[in-house]
């Protein structure tokens, strides 16, 4: 019991940290989370279960979560001006697989504020996490947020 007691805080603290990276803006530090082949993937649609075939609201692989972080710390990115500040929040980590990768489902609020104002963003992360030398890698971040068919102003930040 006390080794999953432990592998589920190894695993919350790892979720608690992605979310200062972002907070923190700490842009290569959240990049090295990834695995070299990592994706992040926000789905248009409730249940959707494939990004290749369906329109997604976000699907990147690690050259395009570069080329993001690129553009939020150029000058002259006018949606950035002054630059977005968020807090995320996450909860109810749930071990969903125990295995390789692990699977683990939580629960996500952030709140974002630029110059267009404040906006609340919530829902359910499921993260595919390996193993690695220290802490895990990120083979798969999913992102269902819960008004995801809705109209959204651009997703400039890391949800």
């Amino acid at each position: 019991m006390d080794t999953l007691l432990q592998r589920q805080h190894e695993i919350e603290q790892f979720l608690f940290h992605e979310a200062r990276l972002l907070d923190e803006q700490r842009w290569d530090e959240w990049l090295d989370l990834f695995e070299p082949e990592g994706m992040y993937w926000a789905p248009l649609v409730r249940g959707q279960d494939d990004a290749l075939n369906h329109a997604s609201l976000l699907w990147e692989d690690a050259t395009l979560r570069e080329v993001r972080v690129r553009r939020l710390g150029q000058r002259t990115a006018w949606s950035q001006q002054p630059a977005s500040h968020t807090a995320h929040l996450v909860g109810n980590v749930i071990l969903e697989h125990d295995g390789d990768p692990l699977v683990v489902r939580s629960t996500f609020h952030v709140t974002e504020w630029n110059r267009r104002g404040q906006r609340l963003l919530a829902g359910a992360y499921t993260h595919r996490l390996r193993r690695a030398a220290v802490g895990f890698k990120i083979m798969l971040k999913r992102v269902d947020l819960i008004n995801c068919a809705a109209v959204h102003d651009n997703l400039e930040v890391f949800i």
